[in-house]
């Protein structure tokens, strides 16, 4: 198929498209957006698409799987959107409720426990906890990604023992 030939195609499933993408975002801004980046998916990655399969397939799942990580994205950066007057949220003081005694008691002993692992486990399991990815550990750190892995899987096991023993 020639990229005109796809271009044309591709063309003629804007309308569906644009539905489907309104049934997922609910808002007719966000689907165009989503709209706009599936056509360019689409034709950034034409090569991959196989002669004579089903092209409205295809692109239905290039824009279901943008749609799934733009929202997990969203939901990793947990933006706070405050539309009240005077940003009363975002002005509110961030200790709106009092921490339970023991509760302080406990995180201070996880701490204690994390601090007492080994180096080599200690510092790729805080990356992990502070929002790395394995992925940025491993690069961060000039480690490959199954050493991080398994890095991180023993000081769990080992925190879980010790949490075990002193709880």
């Amino acid at each position: 198929m020639t990229a005109i030939e796809f271009n044309h195609q591709l063309v003629g499933l804007e309308r569906n498209l644009t539905k489907f993408a309104l049934s997922l975002t609910s808002n007719r801004e966000e689907a165009k957006d989503l709209l706009q980046e599936t056509l360019l998916k689409a034709i950034i990655n034409r090569e991959q698409f196989v002669n004579y399969s089903n092209l409205k397939a295809w692109t239905y799942t290039i824009m279901k799987n943008t749609f799934i990580n733009r929202y997990r994205q969203t939901v990793r950066q947990n933006n706070i959107l405050d539309s009240t007057k005077n940003l009363y949220f975002l002005n509110q003081s961030r200790k709106m409720y009092d921490i339970a005694p023991d509760s302080n008691y406990a995180i201070l002993e996880i701490n204690k426990l994390i601090d007492g692992l080994e180096n080599e486990y200690k510092i790729p399991f805080k990356l992990l906890l502070e929002g790395f990815r394995y992925k940025e550990i491993s690069e961060k750190l000039g480690l490959r990604l199954g050493t991080v892995k398994s890095r991180i899987f023993f000081a769990r096991k080992s925190l879980m023992e010790s949490l075990n023993e002193n709880f």
